[in-house]
């Protein structure tokens, strides 16, 4: 597969991937989605050290110590709700657990900032995961544990949402002492054992990204400006789950028709992809390509500038002491079995490696899988009690 052929299919799969239909519940906000489920949401808004404006949803619970949910790469805190009450936000809403749901700057609920401007190409889209954990993560927690009173909180991060967990507790020590435990699902660390088409975008990102580069083109799947003969397209049924799901996003996830059925197309409407930026996908296509779990590599000088470095530093995982319980699928397109042992390896603090039961088992199933109460939430349930009751020691820093 030459260049071109993969810079086109790199931009058609990016507007495939926006076009997963329309519907009423669709155009929702986390607020309505959660009232029409019965629970009432709490918002706050965050600000991060560099200005960006997040925001926060609780739905408050019982227990004391809090749990906050962190999205993935393209998605935003509506993901924990797709599968309705059958979500993992409810199931532990029902549990009693105090929920709290983050967003990482650029989807639809933290397009904001103190001075940029999403639509001017001012520096607003100019981060990437490192970002995310650095400024957004570590704000979000902070806000979560001065609202609630708590030292510590339990977390679950799926894809993207663990990674950024492994960038702050490397570049910020201090916080591995303010999570008890961190349920990372799907987790997203090291890219070097995708299969195509990942490994083929992989392998030529820097000419995609330079391309998106000269085009301007900072922003990836925004909400707006997409035609809506290619939404209508998406839902029709048959030909639109097969272009849309089977023929795109199933070629990254993994294919697993059973659990992401055609009848679940129409409540992922608007929700996935969200927006986020070039040079985030183009960072995570650096940590493939490079073999490295590192910071965005801007090139020599600019790494001399940026890291007084020609290499970009790696982060330090040995850093991240948190515990840590890793969820893996065995039909992961993205997070692969080989590149999570990997990952655990080089965690110092792993108290739970599951590679998960279920057969087919793809990177979508861990948030939107329509039997995940069955062969998820048990497992997540578990982890929590287990961990939720013990002491963290106090030597372990």
């Amino acid at each position: 597969m030459g260049p071109a052929v993969v810079i086109t299919f790199c931009f058609g799969f990016l507007q495939l991937g926006t076009a997963l239909g329309s519907s009423v519940e669709g155009r929702l906000h986390f607020p309505e989605l959660g009232a029409t489920r019965g629970h009432t949401v709490e918002e706050y808004d965050v600000i991060t050290e560099d200005g960006y404006i997040l925001r926060l949803f609780r739905i408050r619970g019982a227990r004391k110590r809090p749990i906050l949910l962190m999205h993935g790469l393209l998605d935003s805190s509506d993901t924990w709700t797709v599968r309705g009450n059958a979500s993992l936000a409810a199931t532990l809403a029902a549990e009693g657990h105090d929920v709290w749901l983050g967003n990482c700057r650029g989807n639809r609920y933290a397009r904001r900032h103190i001075y940029l401007d999403p639509e001017a190409g001012d520096g607003f889209w100019d981060y990437s995961f490192h970002e995310h954990g650095f400024y957004d993560l570590s704000a979000i927690i902070d806000s979560v544990l001065s609202l609630t009173g708590a030292d510590r909180l339990d977390a679950v991060g799926h894809s993207q949402g663990a990674t950024i967990f492994y960038v702050l507790g490397s570049t910020r020590p201090e916080y591995n002492r303010r999570v008890n435990l961190l349920v990372a699902l799907g987790p997203v660390c090291y890219l070097q054992n995708v299969g195509p088409p990942l490994k083929t975008l992989i392998r030529h990102s820097t000419l995609i990204y330079e391309m998106a580069t000269s085009l301007q083109w900072q922003e990836v799947f925004g909400e707006s400006g997409w035609p809506a003969t290619l939404k209508s397209l998406c839902l029709t049924p048959l030909i639109g789950y097969t272009m849309c799901v089977s023929s795109a996003l199933f070629l990254i996830t993994g294919r697993d028709e059973d659990e992401l059925e055609t009848g679940i197309v129409p409540a992922l409407i608007e929700r996935f992809p969200m927006a986020t930026s070039a040079k985030n996908l183009y960072h995570f296509a650096q940590v493939g390509h490079r073999r490295a779990f590192a910071r965005f590599d801007h090139g020599p000088e600019g790494n001399l500038e940026s890291y007084g470095d020609q290499t970009p530093p790696a982060y330090d995982l040995d850093s991240v002491t948190m515990r840590v319980a890793l969820f893996a699928g065995g039909n992961d397109g993205l997070s692969t079995l080989e590149d999570v042992a990997i990952l655990r390896n080089r965690l110092p603090n792993v108290v739970q490696h599951t590679i998960m039961p279920h057969r087919m088992m793809n990177h979508a199933d861990f948030v939107w899988g329509r039997h995940m109460d069955e062969y998820l939430f048990p497992y997540i349930l578990d982890v929590l009690q287990t961990y939720g009751e013990q002491e963290y020691p106090d030597n372990f820093e």
